[in-house]
């Protein structure tokens, strides 16, 4: 068994007819805004490239099972971290879709159980930021949430994504597998 890599993993990526507003605030505040295109990450780390054709076909069979779903992007929240560190992200809903999703994927991968390890679980999110201090986090949030317009986007695959090592460390996607019964092996 390959052990995981964080140069490597498994996400939603809204279609990049709607990236503008994301990339808007994402400009402002993402420090990772270079590497990472807008997703919402299901599975991370994950494991290296040369396992993604096995992983593909097994993720296939589960996600036949499921249909493509719809998902809002409507409302933005944020993690707390240690020393009034905060980090900002859009609220997929409805979030038990993507938790289904994850937990699907998980099941065909279960050594990438990183990002169900957190105190509440899963969470399913899209990352636009980072700030720091309490009273920037309020007057940020206040002002992006006036600013914000809802965003609907239909989810009807998964990415696997790969990056190099720096300075050529920007994720790609290596393999897309389709969600839904018209999915084949």
């Amino acid at each position: 068994m390959a052990l995981k890599t964080h140069k490597t993993a498994v996400v939603i990526i809204p279609p990049e007819t709607i990236w503008e507003p994301i990339q808007r605030i994402r400009r402002r505040y993402d420090r990772n805004l270079r590497r990472w295109m807008p997703h919402i990450t299901l599975l991370y780390p994950f494991l290296p490239t040369s396992e993604f054709e096995e992983k593909a076909h097994r993720f296939r069979s589960r996600l036949r099972e499921i249909e493509p779903f719809e998902l809002r992007l409507a409302e933005i929240r944020y993690f707390k971290h240690a020393r009034e560190t905060f980090t900002l992200w859009l609220a997929p809903e409805p979030a038990e879709a993507v938790i289904q999703l994850q937990e699907r994927l998980w099941r065909a991968a279960p050594e990438c159980d990183d990002t169900r390890q957190f105190p509440n679980g899963f969470v399913p999110h899209l990352s636009v930021g980072q700030v720091a201090r309490r009273s920037r986090l309020n007057e940020v949030l206040a002002s992006l949430q006036r600013e914000w317009r809802e965003l609907c986007f239909r989810v009807d695959t998964v990415a696997m994504i790969w990056r190099n090592d720096p300075p050529d460390d920007v994720f790609r996607i290596g393999r897309t597998v389709p969600i839904g019964s018209t999915a084949t092996c």
